[in-house]
């Protein structure tokens, strides 16, 4: 759902992604901003698949990945992955995120992802498209909100 302040997307925490503790497990957190960014774009019509995919912007690798814990997510359940694009260079990106619970009272975690546009030929970095620009900037007009 997108809001004022960044898109904010539900995503599944399972038994299976739980610590001995019965915490989420730290690695987690990575997978949790994963598929809930992939969720938004994919709605977009972005596929992996080329042949498929809206935007010709289909083979990105994260550079960086950064994740500061604040509170544990105990149990199964679903937060929200609150994201944003706080920039968008010429064949980079950087998102900022928080893992937040569904009432947004609590944050779990957050910190940013890098992303870089690959050609899939040469595995280099290549410019991200104009579709893919047009499509991102209400994430990059919601990040100077938040």
């Amino acid at each position: 759902m997108v809001d004022d302040d960044g898109v904010y997307e539900p995503v599944q925490v399972h038994f299976d992604d739980l610590d001995a503790m019965g915490l989420l497990h730290n690695s987690r957190y990575a997978l949790l901003v994963e598929r809930a960014i992939s969720a938004y774009w994919q709605r977009l019509g972005w596929s992996p698949d080329a042949a498929r995919s809206a935007f010709k912007d289909v083979f990105l690798a994260v550079r960086e990945f950064k994740v500061t814990y604040h509170a544990p997510i105990v149990g199964a359940g679903e937060p929200l992955v609150h994201f944003w694009i706080e920039r968008l260079g010429r064949t980079s990106g950087v998102y900022g995120f928080r893992v937040v619970s569904p009432e947004r009272e609590v944050v779990h975690a957050d910190g940013y992802r890098v992303n870089v546009n690959l050609d899939p030929a040469t595995l280099r970095p290549t410019p991200f498209s104009d579709e893919l620009r047009t499509a991102a900037e209400p994430l990059l007009q919601r990040a100077a909100a938040c």
